[in-house]
């Protein structure tokens, strides 16, 4: 450790670069071992009409892994994130060049937007709990998906809690308005709603960061189980919760990705001096 502790829109145009990088490994500022990659985004530009958010950003993100997306506010790490799930789609005049895959198959071009969220959870900076019970919240997804059955939806409710850590508290509650809940069990009623539509990869931005310190080493837990079902990709502005719970950072400035690789390697022998400033707490 070092020293200081260690959703689709008119209005969007794509361009995307009509080959992928001759290898399908990223740049070489990416470190990470010989780990499947579940998500990859190569050659990728990302413009808000004519402000260019993202810049040639090389990444992939393993299976099965905890990926951290860190650096100052106004990086781009956000930006990255929405654009794995097409969230950016909704934004007018967002324009990508590029290519982002899952499971190798472009998102854009080979994916249907439906479909791809579904595959691709997100949850938010703040938990946003629909105004209805615990368990419509839950069901809310599989019956847009088409299971109508009430065994069906009692199992995938009860399933998606106890994948969140948050059955025992809430099975009791789940006619009562989700309203009612703590922020922190709001926000893992959040990432059990994420769960009940069976994702692939969970994106969270900044998914603990209005939460209490109890709250955020519960969340933290949660994410470490998670792993071994999902891949999980997370937006942070903490250093520490980085080292905690991720397996890979990579480290962004003014829309470009500096470097990436191994957490531990990425904050005890940074490659790049500008790394090295940063998770010394020399700014941001």
């Amino acid at each position: 450790m070092t020293n200081m502790m260690l959703e689709t829109a008119k209005g969007i145009d794509y361009k995307p670069s009509l080959q992928k990088p001759a290898q399908a490994n990223p740049v070489p500022a990416d470190r990470e071992g010989a780990v499947a990659a579940k998500m990859g985004v190569y050659d990728l530009d990302l413009y808000y009409k004519d402000f260019q958010a993202l810049k040639k950003v090389n990444l992939e993100f393993p299976e099965n892994r905890v990926t951290a997306l860190i650096g100052p506010s106004g990086c781009g790490k956000s930006t990255l994130l929405k654009s794995l799930n097409r969230m950016n789609d909704l934004v007018e005049g967002c324009r990508i060049e590029g290519e982002i895959t899952l499971d190798g198959a472009d998102t854009r071009r080979a994916i249907d937007v439906n479909s791809l969220r579904r595959r691709v959870g997100m949850v938010f900076q703040q938990p946003n709990p629909f105004p209805m019970s615990i368990y419509d919240n839950i069901a809310f997804g599989p019956r847009t998906h088409g299971i109508k059955g009430r065994s069906d939806l009692d199992e995938v409710v009860e399933r998606s809690l106890r994948d969140a850590a948050i059955w025992d508290e809430l099975k009791d509650r789940l006619k009562k308005n989700a309203l009612g809940l703590s922020g922190g069990q709001q926000q893992r009623l959040c990432i059990a709603r994420a769960l009940a539509v069976r994702p692939e990869v969970l994106l969270m931005d900044e998914a603990t960061s209005a939460l209490d310190p109890i709250s955020t080493a519960k969340i933290e837990e949660l994410v470490g189980e998670l792993k071994t079902r999902y891949t999980v990709i997370m937006v942070t502005h903490n250093m520490l919760q980085a080292l905690r719970v991720s397996d890979k950072t990579s480290f962004f400035l003014l829309g470009e990705m500096i470097e990436a690789g191994p957490t531990e390697d990425v904050f005890t022998n940074p490659q790049d001096e500008r790394t090295a400033d940063y998770v010394a707490g020399r700014f941001g």
